[in-house]
């Protein structure tokens, strides 16, 4: 089948797939007599699966490691451990990080609502002054 068929049955943009096979990540399918991508129903099961990866927002570079493994017949078990856990801590950061600011928001929000809106139109609002760190 040729890319478009190949990238609808994914769910992905042709040029995603494209770009898959440029960044050596899924290897390059076989070619018509007439020079078009001829993708089996192996290279579109290999694609969802590089797209499941990504949208679980693994890096390039993960799924490359742990597709290459998987198709020379090696269980990538550990890598993709390895990949979900970090992935997973990496989250918990953020979301400290969005708890912080949110937290800094609220503080805002809250002293905003006891101060008078007559300041001079040169000022800006003092309820942005730098009185404590976001990120203390």
């Amino acid at each position: 089948m040729k890319i478009g068929e190949a990238a609808r049955r994914v769910g992905l943009e042709p040029s995603a797939i494209r770009f898959y096979e440029s960044a050596a990540v899924v290897p390059a399918p076989g070619r018509t007599a007439s020079g078009y991508r001829d993708y089996q129903e192996g290279d579109v099961e290999t694609l969802r699966f590089v797209h499941r990866l990504r949208s679980l927002g693994l890096p390039l570079d993960d799924v490359r490691g742990i597709l290459n493994l998987s198709l020379s017949g090696q269980a990538p078990c550990m890598p993709v451990r390895e990949a979900i856990a970090r992935e997973a801590a990496a989250i918990d950061d953020r979301i400290a990080d969005l708890l912080r600011l949110r937290n800094e928001f609220a503080r805002l929000q809250e002293e905003a609502a006891d101060m008078t809106d007559n300041w001079p139109a040169s000022c800006v609002c003092h309820v942005l002054d730098d009185k404590e760190q976001v990120n203390e």
